[in-house]
């Protein structure tokens, strides 16, 4: 194996280095991230949080390519998306990245199976029955998939989504507030199939949350005030990560 492609086989799923956001300009500019340097590491759950306004989602949306930094540098799959194209960017979206927002983000007119099967549609991939088939029996989506968004509850479309960020098995998943809109029982099974997926399926997540509980499904949390990583936490438990939120007067 060359000294190349043994950078291609990278135990990192997405990084950045001395990552600066800013939106607006002049006196009204405001810093979002301030010098981050971070790594997601491959088949690892990664939980982001911290005080509303401390750059959560603005990180999730410079390392997934969403949007770009102002200064630094952010890689997907080895691709240094500062230097990428509009069109480059969401061909890597594409190929590589799976997205569960918090507001589903499903397409309204299209049926459950549509809905999951739409980025490889789209991609002009073929679905691979068996994996899909997989996915469906643990998210319990069966009785499901002929059902448009507008007849399937909070839960079920929430769930629809996850389907659809895994099918194409992307390199990795950004997932913001995941079980945000659930209840407390939809959000456990959601997060226990996502920690699941990390660990039997190699899956990479990097989610942004504020809910305790949920952090404490990840390997590692990520600690965000103002624009910077001010702490890190690995086998969270939710009291500790309580605890840490407090002393930040979260």
């Amino acid at each position: 194996m060359t000294a190349m492609e043994a950078s291609v086989q990278t135990p990192i799923a997405a990084s950045m280095r001395d990552g600066y956001k800013d939106y607006g300009f002049g006196d009204t500019a405001v810093r979002a991230l301030d010098g981050i340097s971070v790594d997601m590491k491959r088949h690892e759950f990664t939980a982001i949080m911290g005080p509303s306004g401390s750059g959560k989602s603005t990180l999730l949306h410079t390392l997934a390519g969403l949007d770009r930094l102002t200064a630094g540098s952010s890689l997907i799959a080895d691709a240094e998306i500062q230097r990428l194209s509009e069109a480059q960017v969401t061909e890597i979206r594409r190929n590589y990245i799976g997205f569960i927002f918090q507001s589903f983000n499903l397409i309204p007119s299209l049926n459950g199976r549509e809905n999951i099967t739409l980025p490889l549609d789209i991609a002009g991939k073929k679905v691979d029955k068996e994996w899909f088939d997989e996915i469906i029996r643990i998210l319990g989506l069966g009785d499901r998939l002929t059902h448009l968004p507008a007849e399937l509850s909070g839960g079920q479309q929430q769930r629809v989504a996850v389907a659809r960020a895994l099918v194409a098995r992307p390199e990795i998943i950004f997932a913001d507030e995941p079980s945000g809109n659930l209840d407390s029982r939809s959000g456990a099974e959601l997060l226990g199939f996502m920690r699941r997926a990390v660990k039997e399926f190699g899956q990479t997540i990097v989610m942004v949350t504020h809910d305790p509980t949920a952090a404490s499904y990840a390997d590692r949390i990520l600690f965000l005030e103002d624009g910077k990583i001010v702490d890190e936490m690995r086998e969270p438990t939710a009291e500790k990560v309580l605890d840490r939120m407090k002393q930040m007067g979260h």
